[in-house]
C-alpha cells in the first residue's frame, strides 16, 4: 500500500510539474511580456483609409466603412500638417487630418532593457502595424463628419504652456473648435465647441473615440487585464479579452461613463467624460470589434439644438501614458472616479498598496529594487519574528513528543476514535498546538501574492536591474541551468525548464526549511516533503525574479532565525536530535 501511494504521488508531482506551465499562462502573466511591438517589423493588420460612414442610428457612431491599406510609420509621421507634443514624459504630434492624437511616445520608458532601445510608442497612425489612436469630431445633422477633412491649427507646438486649438468651418457657416491642453503627466484635455454663425439652427453631437490593434497588446491574464475597461455607473468594468469582445461583437456597459478605454499590462489609453464623475448625458458609450483585429470605443455625447448665433461646448479628457499608481491615484484624488483601478489591484490592494510604498521608500534610500527587495523581507520577517518564536517552540515540541505519537498510534491503530482521543489528551497535557506551525505561512500568503502582483502591475518595477545577469525584476530569471547559461548550443524551452539560478537557490534553501519542520510520521508524507522543494523550483522558475529573490531570502532568513532560537534553547534542540535520532534509525 505504501508503495502504492508513494508511486501515485511521484505521478501526480510529474504531472503538477508539467501542467503547471499551461496553467501559469492562463491564471498569471509572466512579467517579460512586452505591450508593445518594434515598430520597424510589420505585423498583419488591415485599417480603414478614411472614414465616411454615417450614423446608424441615435447614440451610434456606426462602424468603419473604408478600403484595407498598410501604411509605413515613418512616413506617416511625416506629413507637414502635424502640430508637435512636447512635455516633461510624452513626445508625438497631433494629426490635423481627422483631429487625431495618433502619435505618442513615452519618453521615461524604453522598449527593452537594452540601454539604445528606443522610446515606448504607445499611439501610432491608423494603418501602421501598431495602429492605436484618439480622434475628436462631430456627429452634425445626423451625420458624422468624415475623418478625412483637415483642420487648420492656430499653434506648432502643444505644451504645458501652450494650448492648440484646432478650427474648422463649414459650409453652413458652422465653426467647429477643438482646443487641446496637456498637462506634465499624461492628461491632455480636449474642449470641443460649436459656433452657429448660419440662418438655421443645427443639431450637433461632439464625439470621442479611440481606435487600436490587438496586435501588440499585452495578453489577458488572471491577475493583469489586457482589453476594454472602464468605471461605469461608479463600478469597475473590465470583464472581456480581446478575443472575447471579438465574438461579442461590441458590449454597452449599464450606468453612466465615468471613463472607458483600453488597458495594456502597463499603459493606459482612457476617455474621461466631463468631469469623470458619470454626470455627463451620452447616447452612445461602449466598445466594438471592428473585425481584423480592430477594436474601438465610442463617446458620443447627447444631440443639442444650437440656435442661428448660438454655440455649444463640451469637455472630454484623455489619459495616454502609464500606468503609474501615483499618477493614476491624483487623478482620482481630483475627481475621476476609480480612476486608481485601471491597474489591477483587486482584492489585496489594501496590501499590495503598501508594499509598493515601501518598496518604493526603500529604494530611494539604497538605489537598487533588488536590494529593496532584501530590505522588505527583513523588515516583514522582523515584524512577524515573535510569532516565528511560538512556531519553533511548537515545532520542537511537535518532534519531542513524535515517539509518543507513535506510540499511540500503535496500540490503538484498530480504533481510531480513542487513537484521536489520546493524541489530543497528550497535545494538552503537553501544551503543544500543532497548527501553531502553519500561522506564519497563512500570515505570509497574502503577503507573498500581493508581492507577486506588485512586481507584476507596477510600472516601478519595469525594467529594474538587480545585479550581475538580472537585469529586469519583473521578468523570469534569464540564466538557464540547463544549457550552462548559454555555454551548450540550444535554447532552453520557456516554462519550468527554464530553471535559473534563483530557482535552484530557492530549491536548495526550501529543502533546508523543510528539514526543520517536525518529520511527518507516515512515511508517504515524509517522501512528498522530500520532494516538494524540488517540486517548487520547477514551478516557481518561471516567476519573476524578484519574487524568487524574496522567497529566497525568506528562507535564508529562516535559517538563521532558526539556529538563533536553537541556540537560546539548548533544551529543545537536543529534543528534537533525538526526535530526529529515533526517526532515522
Amino acid at each position: 500500500m505504501d508503495n502504492r501511494n508513494l508511486l501515485l504521488a511521484v505521478v501526480l508531482s510529474g504531472l503538477l510539474i508539467l501542467g503547471w506551465d499551461v496553467g501559469m499562462r492562463y491564471f498569471y502573466p509572466e512579467a517579460a511580456l512586452s505591450a508593445q511591438v518594434d515598430p520597424a517589423k510589420p505585423a498583419p493588420t488591415a485599417a480603414a483609409a478614411a472614414q465616411t460612414s454615417t450614423v446608424a442610428g441615435a447614440g451610434s457612431l456606426g462602424g468603419d466603412a473604408a478600403a484595407a491599406r498598410k501604411v509605413n510609420l515613418a512616413a506617416a509621421l511625416a506629413s507637414p500638417n502635424r502640430v508637435a507634443i512636447d512635455t516633461p514624459r510624452l513626445a508625438g504630434s497631433i494629426n490635423l487630418v481627422g483631429a487625431r492624437i495618433d502619435d505618442i511616445v513615452l519618453k521615461d520608458y524604453r522598449e527593452t532593457v537594452k540601454k539604445d532601445s528606443g522610446p515606448v510608442r504607445l499611439f501610432a497612425p491608423e494603418g501602421t502595424p501598431g495602429q492605436y489612436f484618439a480622434e475628436f469630431g462631430f456627429v452634425s445633422g445626423g451625420a458624422r463628419q468624415p475623418s478625412n477633412l483637415l483642420w487648420q491649427a492656430d499653434g506648432t507646438k502643444l505644451t504645458p504652456t501652450t494650448p492648440v486649438t484646432l478650427t474648422r468651418t463649414d459650409a453652413a457657416g458652422i465653426t467647429y473648435r477643438i482646443q487641446f491642453a496637456i498637462d506634465k503627466d499624461y492628461m491632455i484635455a480636449a474642449t470641443q465647441s460649436v459656433a452657429n454663425a448660419g440662418a438655421a439652427a443645427a443639431v450637433v453631437q461632439p464625439f470621442a473615440l479611440i481606435k487600436r490593434t490587438s496586435t501588440n497588446a499585452t495578453i489577458d491574464q488572471y491577475v493583469s487585464h489586457s482589453g476594454p475597461v472602464g468605471v461605469f455607473g461608479d463600478t469597475l468594468w473590465d470583464p472581456h479579452s480581446y478575443d472575447e469582445l471579438a465574438e461579442l461583437g461590441g458590449e454597452k456597459p449599464e450606468g453612466a461613463p465615468d471613463w472607458l478605454g483600453f488597458t495594456d499590462q502597463y499603459w493606459l489609453a482612457a476617455l474621461v467624460p466631463g468631469d469623470g464623475k458619470g454626470n455627463v448625458t451620452v447616447d452612445d458609450a461602449g466598445f466594438r470589434s471592428l473585425g481584423s483585429q480592430l477594436f474601438r470605443t465610442d463617446l458620443l455625447y447627447g444631440a443639442t439644438t444650437v440656435p442661428a448665433g448660438g454655440s455649444v461646448t463640451q469637455a472630454t479628457r484623455l489619459y495616454a501614458g502609464a500606468k503609474d499608481s501615483q499618477i493614476l491615484d491624483k487623478y482620482e484624488d481630483g475627481g475621476i472616479t476609480y480612476f486608481g483601478k485601471a491597474i489591477s489591484w483587486g482584492w489585496f490592494e489594501i496590501v499590495e498598496k503598501p508594499i509598493l510604498w515601501l518598496l518604493r521608500t526603500l529604494n530611494g534610500l539604497v538605489g537598487n529594487f533588488g536590494m529593496a527587495i532584501i530590505l522588505l523581507t527583513v523588515i516583514i520577517r522582523g515584524l512577524m519574528f515573535p510569532v516565528a518564536q511560538k512556531q519553533f517552540s511548537s515545532m520542537a515540541q511537535m518532534k519531542a513528543v513524535q515517539p509518543r505519537m507513535k506510540d499511540i498510534q500503535e496500540r490503538f491503530k484498530d480504533d481510531k476514535p480513542r487513537q484521536q482521543q489520546e493524541i489530543m489528551k497528550l497535545y494538552k497535557d503537553e501544551k503543544v498546538n500543532p497548527l501553531a506551525g502553519c500561522l506564519p505561512l497563512v500570515i505570509q500568503i497574502p503577503i507573498f501574492f500581493a508581492l507577486y502582483k506588485v512586481l507584476v502591475l507596477s510600472i516601478e518595477m519595469r525594467h529594474e536591474p538587480f545585479f550581475l545577469w538580472i537585469k529586469d525584476l519583473s521578468a523570469p530569471d534569464p540564466a538557464h541551468i540547463l544549457n550552462l547559461f548559454g555555454m551548450l548550443p540550444y535554447e532552453v524551452p520557456m516554462g519550468f525548464l527554464a530553471i535559473g539560478p534563483l530557482a535552484v537557490l530557492l530549491g536548495i534553501t526550501m529543502y533546508l526549511t523543510f528539514k526543520l519542520n517536525p518529520a511527518a510520521m507516515d512515511p508517504v508524507q515524509q517522501q512528498l516533503f522530500a520532494i516538494m522543494p524540488w517540486i517548487l523550483m520547477f514551478v516557481m522558475a518561471p516567476f519573476a525574479a524578484g519574487l524568487l529573490l524574496y522567497w529566497v531570502t525568506s528562507n535564508v532568513l529562516t535559517l538563521a532565525q532558526q539556529s538563533y532560537l536553537y541556540s537560546k534553547h539548548p533544551q529543545l534542540k537536543a529534543a528534537t536530535a533525538a526526535a530526529d535520532k529515533k526517526d532515522a534509525g
